[in-house]
């Protein structure tokens, strides 16, 4: 489930595009990178933690008390009898796990300034799935484009939006303004490895990102939002909404690394393709359970006979889908990687099977080891590879919409962030065509004398990116390595730390005490420190009222009219349940209203009254917090870069300022990057969470529905970031 989930390093690592899974930013739109470190296996101890004999009990019985009013609240959306009622319950559930405190909101992704030769908005748009990580319809230019330029392009496409017009309208605007447009894209933010090359076992976005660009969909988004036909000419959706027939283009083509045809496209690539995600549940198996009909049933082993699955190649150019019952979202959830194509014969030749005979790890297994052992349907292939150094796409001379890509060549250059400067020098030399610029880069940039013509404030998008309470910690060193990352808590200090954490006052408390606006700007500066704030998890504006709805609020039926956005509900529910957090604000956003641009929770008054609360209730339970006995909270932190040090350093400042020594933050040093992903970001399980509070992941949608993000927060295994607070 974690295609979603998205690095917060990458996020901060200012380059140009963007994880814990998630959308990338493009140059222009939002040139503050995802940043990654390479996942693989750690030298010295490789010790594995092991759950505790009582965990999956425990992470109910926490579950239940930390979280069981969003999730009875959450459960009246399948009551909803409207989209817009179903979008309105949905609020009011995300307003219950915002006063749960068991996650603090950071930040989205974007808001930060940034230089670029890339044209905003060319890229594929949307706020959800795969399709803005594709960019073969890019429009680069061979000089960096002007900040005036960016404003007036960017005007433009929302004047445009929806009418097909904006991409050429840009291309005849950058040419009358004196650009010359290119047919390559350097793209400088690559950062880690992919895992694997088979883009249907994996739910991380580093190996996402990549391989959305080597297959297409059955509709894919453009530029200006609108989805269009891609492997699919057309489609009809039954009267009752259940079935959904798509009716393929022909003349597509399978290719391998070289260009080669292998095989047309045909509608069972789409049900190989389907199989083997369910077979290798690579973590994103959970979007269509319950959606598609046996899906769930197929998963979990219950039925072994693929053809019972609600997926079916009526002939070779027409594909069903049968789901459960009607889903608003579905056609939403196209362009994303679950539903991506696989060549049945191609992946058989490389030895995978499919059912019971899955196995990955069998000898003769090759297929997703590297790009030569997956088929291309998609707009490039993969010319060259090397480790840490540089992937480079090439066009695929037979690709069905070759006529139509801008971008033939795509490189992609490795850069491990140990220069805070090198992605604005590389992009002044020419090296890669846009970067984000963090404070460093914008003083060599206000230096060069470049900040006032070419420097723009990059879009703020749907990922969000959070700080995790973990509530139930079992790990104080990294799991991978236990001689990494080593907590200095004894054991007496980490139980009372456990159950302070098991305190909603307290945590809340925390939250209030952490000056976001501070810690932003170690990475951007003061100027930006609130442009790319937010204060929910869903961001205020993701949805609105298509119709008026009345919902209850706390016993009393309230109506919100058509056109209100989720965050009003959500802020609504907060409101009434007397919780002092803000999470939507109707004059941001030049007042159109915004969960964005403002600190909602920082309030060091209101901190040390939830903290007070916390102090009483943890007393009655044994527990004693004074100035003499503070709880012990561990951040871990990547030593190795300093912004993030700085950042480390001022939200240690800040909550034991706020909470006037009643809390001690101590600062873990992890070596590198790799070091400080190992203790959270990579683990699968929330025993294996090795801090106290952790800032270094968050989430991005995967289809246009709250749903996506608040999914994630499901008991029983179901919710991915559940593992970051220490639960399951």
């Amino acid at each position: 489930m974690k295609k979603k989930v998205v690095s917060l390093m990458l996020v901060l690592a200012m380059t140009v595009s963007m994880t814990a899974c998630g959308n990338k930013n493009n140059a222009a739109d939002d040139a503050n990178a995802v940043e990654d470190t390479e996942a693989g296996t750690e030298s010295g101890s490789s010790e594995e933690a092991v759950a505790p004999a009582n965990y999956e009990e425990v992470s109910a019985e926490l579950y239940d008390k930390e979280l069981g009013d969003f999730y009875a609240a959450y459960q009246k959306v399948d009551e909803a009898e409207t989209v817009s009622e179903r979008f309105a319950l949905q609020a009011v559930a995300e307003a219950k796990l915002m006063e749960s405190g068991v996650m603090l909101p950071l930040q989205g992704k974007g808001g930060n300034w940034a230089i670029s030769r890339v044209a905003p908005k060319t890229f594929d748009y949307t706020m959800w799935g795969n399709d803005n990580e594709r960019y073969h319809n890019a429009l680069v230019t061979t000089e960096l484009i002007k900040a005036s330029d960016i404003s007036t392009m960017r005007a433009k496409w929302a004047e445009l939006k929806g009418t097909g017009e904006y991409e050429d309208w840009a291309r005849s605007y950058l040419e009358e303004q004196g650009y010359t447009i290119k047919d390559t894209y350097n793209y400088g933010a690559y950062t880690q490895d992919p895992t694997t090359w088979d883009v249907l076992t994996s739910s991380n976005s580093v190996d996402s990102e990549v391989l959305v660009n080597c297959y297409d969909g059955l509709l894919e988004y453009d530029c200006e939002g609108t989805s269009q036909p891609a492997l699919a000419e057309s489609y009809d959706v039954s009267d009752d909404g259940l079935t959904y027939t798509f009716h393929l283009r022909k003349g597509a083509s399978w290719v391998d690394s070289q260009g080669r045809k292998i095989a047309d496209v045909t509608a069972d690539d789409f049900v190989a393709g389907m199989q083997h995600m369910m077979d290798a549940q690579g973590g994103l198996e959970y979007l269509i359970e319950g959606i598609i009909v046996n899906a769930s049933q197929y998963i979990s082993g219950e039925v072994t006979d693929f053809s019972q699955v609600g997926v079916k190649a009526v002939d070779d150019y027409t594909l069903e889908y049968t789901l459960e019952s009607p889903c608003s979202y579905f056609l939403t959830m196209m362009g994303y990687s679950i539903f991506a194509p696989m060549n049945r014969s191609f992946y058989e030749s490389m030895g995978g099977k499919f059912g019971v005979e899955y196995d990955q790890d069998a000898a003769d297994y090759a297929y997703g080891k590297d790009p030569d052992s997956i088929a291309y349907c998609g707009p490039y292939v993969v010319k060259n590879y090397t480790a840490k150094n540089t992937i480079v796409f090439q066009a695929t001379e037979s690709y069905w919409n070759a006529d139509n890509i801008n971008i033939h060549t795509l490189t992609w250059l490795y850069n491990d962030q140990s220069d805070a400067t090198k992605g604005y020098n590389d992009t002044i030399a020419g090296t890669i065509d846009g970067t984000g610029l963090n404070s460093a880069a914008v003083t060599a940039c206000k230096a060069a004398g470049n900040f006032d013509e070419y420097a723009y404030v990059a879009d703020t998008l749907a990922n969000t990116f959070m700080g995790f309470y973990n509530i139930n910690r079992n790990q104080f060193a990294n799991a991978n390595d236990s001689t990494k990352v080593v907590s200095s808590q004894t054991e007496e200090e980490a139980e009372r730390t456990k159950q302070a954490m098991q305190n909603v006052h307290f945590r809340r408390a925390l939250s209030m005490s952490l000056d976001r606006g501070s810690y932003l700007a170690q990475q951007v500066g003061d100027d930006l420190k609130y442009a790319s704030m937010r204060n929910s998890f869903t961001p205020g504006n993701f949805v609105s009222l298509e119709e008026e709805v009345t919902v209850d609020i706390n016993g009393t039926a309230t109506t919100f009219p058509a056109g209100t956005y989720y965050g009003e509900i959500m802020q609504a529910q907060i409101d009434a349940d007397g919780v002092k957090i803000k999470v939507w604000d109707p004059t941001a956003n030049d007042g159109a209203g915004s969960s964005d641009g403002f600190d909602g929770w920082y309030s060091p008054e209101n901190a040390v009254e939830e903290l007070n609360q916390a102090v009483e209730e943890l007393a009655a339970d044994g527990v004693t917090v004074d100035a003499e006995n503070p709880i012990q909270v561990d951040i871990v932190y990547p030593a190795n870069v300093e912004s993030f040090t700085n950042r480390a350093n001022t939200t240690k400042q800040s909550i034991e300022a706020s909470t006037n020594g009643l809390v001690q933050v101590n600062l873990v040093a992890a070596a590198d990057a790799t070091d400080w992903y190992y203790s959270g970001y990579y683990m699968n399980y929330g025993y294996e969470m090795n801090y106290d509070f952790c800032d270094l992941s968050g989430w991005g949608p995967d289809y246009g529905d709250p749903a996506t993000y608040l999914d994630t927060f499901l008991p029983d295994y179901a919710g991915y970031m559940l593992k970051s607070i220490g639960i399951y």
